[in-house]
């Protein structure tokens, strides 16, 4: 057997020659050819199609409207996309899945600990609706930065400090006095203090004089001084200045009293006279709290004392009711009845009956 020989190799094709401008010119014009032949077997076809009723043109189904997935299904498209009215850009609404987005306003929300609500969400909900006193809603026409800056400004104005603050006035007269500090003679006061307690007094003093020119509470003012409430509600006796209430927003204001303007009255004849005064009735008001306090726990002692005989007589007591003389059996809590049958005694039917004497139970016997 012969053995195969490798075939031999296949001769060289020599390159490919590039294309001729001629060549490119006369492919462009097939390939533009074809592509007008197919356009208008395409138009021809759907005209054709269109007036089978089981078929509808791609044209039909292409240009058909869905609100479901326009995105402003308030116009509708015309069966030509070219002569669709042309929309600017602040008139295209979103997509369908995100037309479910609001846009909340937390200036009107209250934090529930439970999730923010709006007065909109429970019409019904007092605590809701609840306003401060003096408290304001934003008006319609007002953005929320206009009506931030609204309410900053207010707030300025009350204090009178920022834009609002009093300036020095060098044209006054020699019988006109710039308002000082009653401490030490500057001219830069608290226009609020100025306004609210008529102390005309500066940052520095308020600073350097802590006991004298610090705030009190409502509370302090009436514990530590011994005030009464009418005495605090007086404005023209003791000014106060109202902030809000720092624990919660939906409490009441919070009152601060001026503690020099606080000690003048309370150690004045007025009130205590002196200091020595106020530490005796102080003293008194603390005995006699104390005083109360252990009546009250003699009185529940006694009432405790009551209470543990009553339930001890009625543990000693029989079942029954009989008993609490001097020899009779004191039963302890949860020990079980053991009856006491007296004699046998022969009832209207015959039968014979005996009785505890303890508890008064009657049982009938037979006896042969």
């Amino acid at each position: 057997m012969a053995r195969p020989a490798t075939p031999p190799t296949a001769p060289k094709q020599p390159p490919a020659q590039p294309l001729t401008p001629e060549q490119i010119r006369r492919i462009e014009e097939n390939r533009l050819r074809a592509k007008a032949l197919r356009s208008q077997h395409q138009s021809t076809g759907s005209s054709t199609t269109a007036t089978n009723p089981l078929k509808r043109a791609h044209s039909a189904l292409t240009t058909a409207s869905d609100d479901r997935t326009l995105r402003d299904a308030r116009q509708t498209p015309s069966a030509n996309a070219s002569d669709a009215p042309k929309k600017p850009y602040d008139e295209i609404l979103p997509a369908r899945k995100f037309t479910k987005y609001i846009d909340y306003d937390f200036s009107k929300m209250a934090d529930t600990k439970g999730g923010f609500l709006t007065a909109e969400d429970d019409p019904h909900n007092k605590a809701l609706h609840s306003k401060r006193p003096g408290e304001e809603d934003k008006p319609a026409h007002m953005t929320l930065q206009e009506w931030e800056r609204h309410q900053l400004l207010k707030k300025l104005r009350e204090r009178r400090a920022g834009p609002f603050e009093p300036g020095m006035n060098a044209l006054k007269g020699a019988g006109e006095e710039q308002p000082k500090c009653r401490d030490c003679g500057s001219l830069e006061i608290d226009w609020q203090w100025d306004s609210v307690f008529e102390c005309r007094v500066c940052n520095a003093c308020k600073e350097k004089q802590p006991e004298k020119y610090t705030l009190l509470t409502k509370t302090e003012a009436r514990e530590d001084y011994l005030l009464t409430d009418p005495e605090l509600k007086d404005t023209e006796l003791l000014p106060r200045l109202e902030k809000p209430n720092p624990h919660k927003a939906t409490w009441n204001n919070m009152q601060l009293y001026l503690r020099y303007q606080v000690e003048e009255y309370a150690l004045s004849e007025k009130k205590w006279g002196s200091g020595e005064k106020l530490d005796e009735e102080f003293e008194r008001r603390e005995k006699e709290k104390k005083r109360r306090k252990e009546e009250r726990w003699k009185e529940k002692l006694t009432e405790l004392k009551k209470r543990t005989r009553v339930d001890a007589y009625k543990r000693g007591r029989g079942a029954g009711g009989g008993g609490g003389e001097f020899g009779d059996k004191v039963r302890r809590r949860g020990e079980g009845h053991e009856h006491e049958w007296g004699r046998e005694v022969m009832n209207s039917e015959g039968m014979t009956v005996k009785r505890c004497n303890e508890c008064g139970m009657e049982v009938e016997e037979l006896s042969f």
